[in-house]
């Protein structure tokens, strides 16, 4: 299993951590999500870690990961 952390600055409420983690649980390999609104990042944890795939799947729900 490998874990990822994303810096995603416009998290800001419920809706947002609903949103992304929606779609974040649908990439493949995905065995969880953790969105922090205080702390504005997104954690995934994957096997295989396709981190192009939830990049996508985060920009999908209308969020960017900072750079």
């Amino acid at each position: 299993m490998s874990t990822v952390t994303y810096s995603v600055p416009d998290i800001s409420c419920a809706h947002c951590k609903h949103a992304i983690e929606s779609e974040v649980s649908k990439a493949q390999g995905v065995v969880s999500v953790v969105v922090d609104v205080d702390a504005k990042t997104v954690t995934v944890v994957a096997e295989p870690l396709d981190e192009p795939a939830i990049v996508a799947a985060i920009d999908e729900a209308g969020y960017e990961v900072a750079a």
